[in-house]
């Protein structure tokens, strides 16, 4: 289905600010609230805190990252039936929000091996949830909001988002103390539980144009479906191939708090600089790499991408370095660079899945790039994984050349924010 079969009485300019407000409120929201259901730093220290097994909190990153990946997909002939996109954005937020506070009510009332499974669990459900409103998402975006001004909707819902961590990483630095407190953390899963909501009514209000009547399901499948775009369309296939390569940006980041933790405590107070650099990467990079991915989303990914593995070999060669243990804003600083590369990374490549297709072809683009992403994680995660058993130092040289190869493929992507509109 093109876009232009579609019902444009609500997709003028009057609506078209109103409704990038509101996309990028509702975004914001549930941005902010990730930053509590953090799998690389808030739940970690939560299960600590509540004497759940190590092994558990290996999985919090594969299950956070792959749960909301590997699902879509499947999903997609379901979300295709569906005129507006609008509502399934909505059930995925209440999804999450539900999720969130299951998590809230296991920190209050267990503690050990049935609270670090119960958790994973509902981190698990949250993640599905999460597959709901990436799909939903990007296809009301695409209806909504005219190609050229789509990055710095996804830019500004960043800023906001990155606020909030700063916001939050003061809070626990100032009241978190050299203990895990159990309670607080708690507290703030229920508060971010509120944010979903809140995100699901603002989001409920935006004006979607939908088509005169939902489109046909494909009769192959979903499974042969998604084999056959990744088979015969060669430009979305590469993308594929570079998204798993700019992973650098993304599974790095844990090994350095590891490399932190493992050189101090694990208070909560300790978390609290790790929080405040990722926000401040949110409130410094995201207006400013949005315009950039308007521009050129193919560049953006390339440069954050070798950006991203120059920053690794430096912290590496930095980190041998005699005296560097009394330099303690070694790790934060390295980790604030990596989440400012990653918050590029990040943007560019929302920005291309969506400007790189129209109509229906974009809900497909994006489901079944997010589920090979979901599998390849798991195999980039295993690998890094297993890496890390020698020293965390394995892990991330492992990543910094899979970084430089994603400069060198991605330079091969075409340019898609240039394309005439059909």
């Amino acid at each position: 289905m093109n876009e232009s079969a579609v019902q444009h009485e609500e997709a003028g300019p009057a609506h078209e600010r109103s409704n990038g407000l509101r996309q990028v409120v509702a975004n914001a929201l549930q941005g902010t609230g990730d930053q509590v259901v953090n799998a690389k730093s808030v739940l970690p220290w939560l299960l600590t805190g509540l004497g759940a097994p190590g092994f558990l909190l290996g999985l919090l990153v594969p299950i956070r990252e792959s749960g909301s990946m590997l699902p879509q997909a499947a999903m997609t002939p379901w979300v295709r039936r569906h005129r507006a996109r609008k509502w399934i954005w909505v059930a995925g937020a209440l999804g999450q929000a539900s999720s969130v506070a299951a998590m809230a009510l296991l920190a209050w009332l267990t503690t050990g091996v049935v609270a670090g499974v119960g958790i994973v669990l509902a981190l698990a459900a949250f993640a599905t949830s999460r597959a709901l409103c990436s799909l939903a998402g990007k296809d009301v975006l695409g209806r909504t909001i005219e190609k050229g001004r789509r990055g710095r909707i996804n830019g500004l819902e960043v800023v906001a988002a990155g606020g909030a961590a700063i916001t939050l990483g003061v809070a626990v630095q100032v009241f978190g103390g050299s203990s895990v407190r159990v309670g607080l953390l708690a507290a703030l899963l229920v508060g971010a539980a509120v944010l979903w909501v809140v995100a699901a009514l603002v989001f409920a209000g935006v004006r979607e144009p939908v088509p005169e009547s939902a489109p046909g399901s494909s009769s192959s499948g979903w499974v042969a479906s998604s084999w056959s775009l990744l088979r015969n369309d060669a430009t979305f296939r590469r993308f594929v191939v570079v998204r798993t390569l700019l992973l650098v940006s993304a599974l790095s980041p844990p090994f350095v708090v590891s490399i932190a933790a493992a050189e101090g405590g694990v208070g909560l107070s300790g978390l609290g600089p790790f929080v405040i650099a990722q926000g401040i990467a949110g409130l410094v990079g995201g207006r400013w790499f949005g315009g950039l991915a308007d521009r050129s989303s193919r560049r953006l990914m390339i440069w954050g991408s070798g950006l991203a593995s120059v920053i690794l070999l430096a912290y590496l060669a930095l980190a041998r370095s005699p005296g560097v243990e009394e330099w303690s804003l070694l790790h934060p600083l390295t980790y604030l660079l990596l989440m400012l590369t990653h918050t590029a990374v990040r943007v560019a490549r929302k920005t291309y899945v969506v400007d790189m297709a129209e109509g229906d072809r974009r809900t497909e683009y994006v489901a079944v790039a997010n589920t090979a992403m979901g599998v390849l994680l798991l195999v980039a995660g295993a690998v890094s994984g297993a890496l890390a058993m020698l020293g965390p130092g394995f892990a991330l040289v492992f990543l910094a050349l899979l970084g430089l190869l994603g400069v060198v493929v991605g330079r091969t992507l075409p340019e898609v924010e240039k394309r005439q509109e059909s």
